[in-house]
């Protein structure tokens, strides 16, 4: 069974020993040796106090530093921790905010439009996928994009027919889902990964679940026949049924994949989930040819050959692969 992959890549101690001199033997008289010599045991006996004193102290500072190096580890964990438990409530914060600005907007006219536009029979996917871009329910700050993301030309380019069992994975604040939605309405089937709204307050899960949530319940027309594939937090996905998805789109996901140790669990989950001849529909962006897919993805980057040799090994064939959403000016170098 062969499924296909469609990628669309867009920017993917030193020491230092000194010698103060030898003393001249040719003028050191017999005193100064009787000297030297009765001095010997005591300065010995001084050097060796001194030494295991030295050892002391050098072992309670060695352990003093450890131990501020310990607790500065877990004060540096803990402030991490509150930083992100700040920003997941000031992004909850900032949802009830756009629910609030998103109801208003979405008035009886935007409806009827929403309405019509999924009621419609269109005569080629290029047709109804270029209605949906045009649709008035797009949020604003979603079409601002389109100049860089291309939806009309990724969709088509990807194959997406209003027919289709779609899965999208990971629909974030559903910029792609506003598109897939009215696309699939009439005649196909649209499935999402998600968490659970009802989670712990201080996991990012029920948070994504939230935005979601929040996004879907605008327009029981545009979203009410979305399924939802509820997931389980740092586990692999959940598909549903094998062979039942003609499509699973991942948009800007496989990095996150590989910073979590879970890509090839997860490429074998698509494959699973795909019916034969099923595409895994991806847009990543693209690291350099020579980056280690390890490291480039902690700042969201994936080789692009080491994305294929990843999907071919998991059972797909590379069907083909676009420039439509490369960026020139992306250096892919971030701190």
């Amino acid at each position: 069974m062969h499924h296909r992959i469609a990628p669309l890549l867009s920017a993917l101690l030193l020491t230092i020993a000194c010698d103060g001199g030898q003393a001249d033997a040719k003028k050191t008289d017999a005193k100064k040796t009787e000297t030297k010599k009765a001095e010997t045991a005591e300065t010995k006996k001084t050097e060796t106090a001194e030494a295991k004193a030295d050892d002391v102290k050098g072992k309670v500072e060695g352990d003093a530093k450890a131990g501020e190096a310990g607790e500065s580890e877990e004060a540096k964990k803990a402030k991490e921790e509150q930083e992100r438990k700040d920003r997941l409530v000031k992004a909850l914060a900032d949802l009830e905010e756009w629910k609030t600005k998103e109801a208003a907007r979405w008035d009886e006219a935007l409806e009827g439009e929403v309405q019509t536009l999924v009621s419609t029979e269109f005569e080629d996917a290029k047709a109804a996928i270029a209605a949906a871009v045009a649709g008035k329910h797009r949020h604003p700050d979603n079409t601002a994009r389109d100049p860089y993301r291309h939806p009309a030309e990724t969709l088509a380019f990807l194959g997406l027919e209003p027919t289709m069992t779609v899965i999208e994975v990971g629909p974030g604040w559903g910029w792609y889902t506003e598109l897939l939605a009215p696309v699939l309405a009439r005649s196909g089937k649209l499935e999402v990964t998600t968490f659970d709204p009802k989670g712990p307050e201080d996991q990012g899960g029920t948070l994504y679940a939230r935005r979601f949530e929040a996004f879907a319940a605008r327009s029981e027309a545009a979203y009410g026949k979305i399924e939802r594939l509820l997931q389980t937090p740092d586990a692999p996905l959940e598909l549903g049924p094998d062979g039942s998805a003609d499509m699973v789109f991942i948009v800007r996901g496989l990095h996150g994949w590989v910073n979590r140790g879970q890509l090839d669990a997860n490429l074998a989950k698509v494959h699973a989930a795909l019916r034969p001849g099923g595409i895994a529909a991806v847009v990543q962006h693209r690291a350099k040819d020579d980056a280690k897919a390890e490291e480039s993805a902690k700042q969201g980057y994936l080789p692009q050959a080491w994305v294929v040799e990843k999907f071919e090994g998991a059972g797909f064939t590379l069907e083909e692969a676009s420039e439509i959403n490369a960026n020139p000016k992306d250096t892919k170098d971030y701190p």
